[in-house]
C-alpha cells in the first residue's frame, strides 16, 4: 500500500516536463512532426552571460559628447572591386519574400537604408520593392536557386552564398502552400499552394574545391564588383570559416542556433548547431591562423537583440552582426495590440512562432493580402531605422567607455564572463580571475 504525505506536494519530472508530455501526446495523436518558425527557446549561454570592463585608471574613457566612436564598417575589402561601405555594424539578415510579406520587405530595405545599413534577400529571388527600397542590398544564392538570374546577380550589391543556417544547419527551407501566392509561384517556379522544400545543399558542388569555382563563376557573372559573402549554421565553425577562406571569400557569415527560421521541424531549431557565443572564437582563431583577421570580414548572427550584444560580438572578433528576428519585432511582430487575434489561433504575443501557416495577424510572416496590408511600410521602415539608431549609440557608449574610438577597437580583454559555461566558449576569463575552462592554471 502506497502512502502519499500530504505535506509534500506533487513532483513533476524535470525530463518529463508539461511542454515534452505535450509534445509526446500531439506526436501519438498525428503522426507528424511538428514545425515551427523562429529559433532556439532553449535557454543556452549567450550575450547576458559577459560583462564588459570599463576603464578607470588602466584605461582611458572617452568622453561621449566631445570624442568620436566610429561606427562604419567596410565589407569585401579582399577582392570586390566595389566593397560594401556601412554607418553601422548592424546588418539585417536573409529573410525571404514568401516567408515575409511584400510589405514587410519593403519596411526592412526602407528602415535598412535609413540607418545606412544592408538587407538580404533570403531564398526565393529579388522583388523590385525591395531592390527599389534598398540602399544597399546583398542577395541570398542558396541549394534551391529560386528565382535565381545573372540579372538580379548584377543588381545586387553583395552576394551571399547561403551554405547553412544557425536554425537548421545541414538542413533545407519550407514554405507551405498556404504561403506560395502567384506571385510566389512565378518568382520560385513553383505550382501555386504546394508545399514546397529547399535542398540541403548545393546541387553543383559538393566540397571547398568545387565552391572555389562556383564564387570564380559569380565573379565572372559579376565582373568581379561584388564582394562574395559564405553563410555557414554554427556547427564547425573553424574549418567552415578556413574552407570558406580558402574558396575566395571576401566575408563570412556565421549563424549560431538562436538565429531563426520561417519554417523547419522544431526537433531541429532545438538540437541542431551551437550557440552563437560558441561559434565566434573558433571563427576569429581560424582568421587569425590563415593571417587573414580583418582581411576577410566575419559577420555573426544568431540572437543579437541589443546594443551590447553588437558590442561583446565585436569584441570577440566580429566585424560586423546581422539581426532577423529582432528587426521583424522592431516593425511589428508579436506586437500585443494582436493579442486577441493571437489568442485565437492558439498562441499568445511574444511567442507566436506559426509563421508558416500564414495567418500571422501583424502582416509580416503572411502572404494572405488583407494581413500584409495590416503592415505601412513606411511607419514600419522607421520603427526599424529608430531600433538600429538606439543599437548602434548603445554599442558607442560602451565602446567609449573601454577607452575605444571605433567599434571594432573593442577586444577580448575588454570582457569577463559570469559562468564557467561562458568562460570556456568565449575564452574569456571567469570574473575576477585571468583563467577559463581550458586555459590552464590560475
Amino acid at each position: 500500500m502506497s502512502y502519499h504525505n500530504p505535506f509534500t506536494p506533487p513532483r513533476k519530472s524535470a525530463t518529463f516536463d508539461d511542454h515534452t508530455l505535450a509534445e509526446i501526446r500531439r506526436a501519438a495523436a498525428t503522426g507528424i512532426y511538428d514545425i515551427r518558425g523562429g529559433g532556439t527557446k532553449r535557454k543556452v549561454p549567450h550575450f547576458d552571460d559577459l560583462l564588459f570592463l570599463g576603464a578607470s585608471i588602466s584605461r582611458y574613457p572617452l568622453e561621449g559628447y566631445r570624442e568620436k566612436c566610429d561606427t562604419s564598417v567596410v565589407l569585401g575589402t579582399r577582392f570586390a572591386k566595389n566593397p560594401i561601405h556601412l554607418k553601422t555594424p548592424i546588418t539585417i539578415a536573409g529573410m525571404s519574400f514568401g516567408a515575409l510579406s511584400g510589405n514587410a520587405k519593403e519596411a526592412l530595405g526602407r528602415g535598412a537604408t535609413l540607418a545606412g545599413t544592408s538587407t538580404t534577400t533570403g531564398d526565393g529571388g529579388m522583388t523590385d520593392e525591395e531592390r527599389g527600397h534598398s540602399e544597399t542590398l546583398v542577395y541570398q544564392y542558396l541549394p534551391s536557386r529560386y528565382g535565381m538570374n545573372p540579372k538580379d546577380l548584377r543588381r545586387a550589391d553583395a552576394i551571399e552564398i547561403v551554405v547553412g543556417q544557425g536554425a537548421k544547419p545541414g538542413g533545407g527551407g519550407m514554405l507551405l502552400g498556404q504561403k506560395i501566392s502567384d506571385r510566389v509561384a512565378n518568382m520560385r517556379n513553383l505550382p501555386k499552394g504546394i508545399d514546397q522544400r529547399s535542398a540541403c545543399r548545393h546541387p553543383d558542388w559538393t566540397g571547398p574545391d568545387d565552391l572555389e569555382i562556383k564564387i570564380l563563376e559569380l565573379r565572372e557573372i559579376t565582373d568581379w564588383e561584388k564582394p562574395i559573402y559564405i553563410k555557414v549554421g554554427g556547427a564547425r565553425p573553424y574549418y567552415d570559416t578556413a574552407l570558406a577562406v580558402k574558396a575566395g571569400a571576401d566575408v563570412v557569415v556565421l549563424d549560431g542556433m538562436q538565429g531563426g527560421t520561417a519554417a523547419t521541424q522544431d526537433v531541429f531549431i532545438e538540437n541542431v548547431g551551437m550557440p552563437t557565443l560558441a561559434c565566434i572564437r573558433p571563427a576569429v582563431q581560424a582568421l587569425q591562423d590563415l593571417g587573414m583577421h580583418r582581411k576577410v570580414q566575419l559577420i555573426v548572427s544568431g540572437g543579437i537583440r541589443s546594443g551590447a550584444d553588437v558590442a561583446k560580438a565585436l569584441a570577440l572578433g566580429a566585424d560586423a552582426v546581422a539581426i532577423g528576428t529582432a528587426a521583424l519585432v522592431a516593425i511589428g511582430d508579436n506586437d500585443p495590440k494582436w493579442e486577441e487575434e493571437y489568442r485565437q489561433l492558439g498562441t499568445t504575443a511574444g511567442a507566436y512562432d506559426d509563421w508558416h501557416e500564414g495567418k500571422d495577424p501583424a502582416g509580416i510572416t503572411t502572404q494572405d493580402p488583407e494581413l500584409a496590408a495590416r503592415l505601412d511600410p513606411i511607419a514600419a521602415g522607421r520603427r526599424l531605422a529608430n531600433y538600429l539608431k538606439v543599437m548602434t549609440l548603445e554599442a558607442q557608449t560602451i565602446a567609449r567607455a573601454c577607452g575605444k574610438n571605433k567599434l571594432t577597437n573593442l577586444e577580448p580583454e575588454d570582457l569577463c564572463a559570469l559562468t564557467m559555461e561562458a568562460a570556456a566558449m568565449a575564452q574569456i576569463p571567469l570574473a575576477g580571475t585571468n583563467w577559463y575552462p581550458g586555459k590552464g592554471g590560475f
